[in-house]
């Protein structure tokens, strides 16, 4: 072996982070495997690399039947060949993989909890690969945020959740959908967190959505919810911005269950928080909330209903003040049957106005019948001019008779004789012309001759 080769060794255990001492033992091993394969090669033998020069001695070995060392020779042949090379070039190449393994998994053995930073390598439905530097971990898709798209290059934060040590070297199965991913980022950001000085009691999340955490504070100078925003809410706006915009709820602990479950229902308020433990529905808290936030206390879907329970460990029952007063079921017994009530008056209403309208018709006929034997005006325009006809033949008719009458008193007819020219007049109005004006002027005048005579 040249100098080379130990430069060689040396730039890889810089780069690697693999000892040089390793790398000779694993060398070593490979050239006992290649000297074996050598013809007259004795059955058992050992190999020494001296590590400043890099001479290589191979040791003939003797044992007996414990397997102690009985006789020893030096045996190194004059030529291992090119064979013999690559067989010791690929051991050693296997020997570095492995040692390389046997390192990282020293470095995250007992590391499940962590919070790691990594570059996404390749991402797809199944799983994502994140480039830890010195490490591969794995994301599966179970364990990342749903909807949530990882491209290749982007920095990540994961929380290690295992370190699983396999045949083929060590897998470090990262999850960002954990709630304890979200206490490691609040870690990260609140100080006051790793001090002591406050802690988190419970999360509860829904990965992609919402989450709520309770926290509480082991000083009564600090204020747990505070510390958790931050100034202007900086501390809790850079572990959203992590999460990819899901909405984080915080809310303080309390000893008493009832105070607890009624804050961890907010923004909702509530009015009440009853508990029964001595029935069939031990463990279950039923909330009280005024009807206008009644939607609000449950959330869509029921998330924030669900977040509440997971977060104070009760099964709660969220009522309105007109359910829990039993008003609800009669208010709507009272609604269905008033609408009845209104669509049987609509009903009635409706077939006494068809009555009517019938009856106004018959009535309607019955007027238009006595108008025509009565001489007046027809309810019909079609029957007008005939009955205006009629109408100025009998006036014309009665200022006939009413001129012979003036004529036998030797009186002048002035008001009757104007009643034929008011008729006509009345006749013009009507549309048509005066029935035979001048054939009563002349009729008038024939009477009046016979008369004389």
């Amino acid at each position: 072996m040249d100098y080379n080769l130990m430069d060689a060794l040396e730039l890889l255990e810089r780069e690697k982070g693999v000892p040089r001492d390793t790398i000779l033992e694993a060398l070593a091993n490979a050239l006992v495997s290649a000297y074996k394969r050598t013809p007259g090669a004795a059955e058992e033998a050992r190999v020494t690399i001296d590590a400043d020069t890099g001479e290589i001695m191979v040791y003939g070995q003797e044992l007996d039947e414990d397997g102690n060392v009985t006789d020893e020779w030096a045996d190194t042949p004059d030529n291992f060949g090119r064979i013999a090379a690559q067989t010791a070039k690929q051991v050693i190449i296997q020997r570095l993989r492995d040692a390389k393994r046997e390192q990282v998994y020293e470095i995250y053995e007992g590391r499940e909890g962590d919070l790691i930073t990594g570059i996404v390598q390749q991402s797809d439905h199944r799983y994502s690969i994140l480039d830890l530097g010195d490490a591969e971990a794995i994301l599966p898709g179970s364990e990342k945020i749903p909807y949530e798209r990882l491209e290749r290059g982007n920095r990540v934060k994961a929380w290690i959740l295992e370190v699983r040590g396999e045949g083929k070297g060590p897998q470090i199965v990262v999850s960002r959908s954990h709630p304890e991913f979200i206490r490691a980022l609040f870690e990260l950001e609140v100080p006051e967190l790793v001090d002591g000085d406050i802690e988190i009691k419970a999360i509860a999340r829904e990965a992609g959505h919402r989450t709520k955490i309770a926290v509480a504070s082991n000083d009564h100078n600090v204020d747990p919810v505070g510390a958790c925003v931050g100034a202007r809410g900086s501390r809790v706006r850079q572990v959203v911005n992590e999460l990819k915009g899901e909405k984080v709820d915080i809310v303080e602990w309390d000893e008493d269950s009832g105070r607890f479950i009624a804050e961890a229902l907010s923004p909702a308020r509530v009015q009440e928080v009853r508990f029964d433990e001595e029935g069939e529905d031990e463990g279950t808290a039923i909330v009280i909330v005024p009807d206008h936030q009644l939607s609000l206390a449950i959330g869509r879907e029921g998330q924030n209903a669900r977040l509440a329970a997971r977060l104070s460990g009760y099964r709660i029952d969220i009522r309105s003040e007109s359910q829990d007063l039993g008003l609800d079921l009669d208010e709507e017994e009272e609604a269905v049957e008033f609408e009845t009530v209104e669509q049987g008056d609509g009903a009635s209403e409706e077939t006494a106005g068809s009555e009517q309208s019938t009856a106004d018709s018959e009535q309607l006929t019955e007027d238009s019948e006595e108008s025509t034997v009565d001489g007046e005006e027809p309810a019909e325009d079609g029957e007008e001019p005939a009955q205006d006809s009629e109408q100025s033949t009998a006036d014309s008719e009665e200022s006939a008779q009413d001129s012979e009458e003036s004529t036998d008193e030797g009186e002048e007819p002035a008001e009757d004789g104007e009643q034929p020219e008011e008729d006509g007049e009345q006749s013009t109005v009507d549309g048509e012309e005066p029935a035979g004006s001048d054939e009563i002027s002349e009729t008038t005048e024939d009477e009046a001759a016979d008369h004389s005579e």
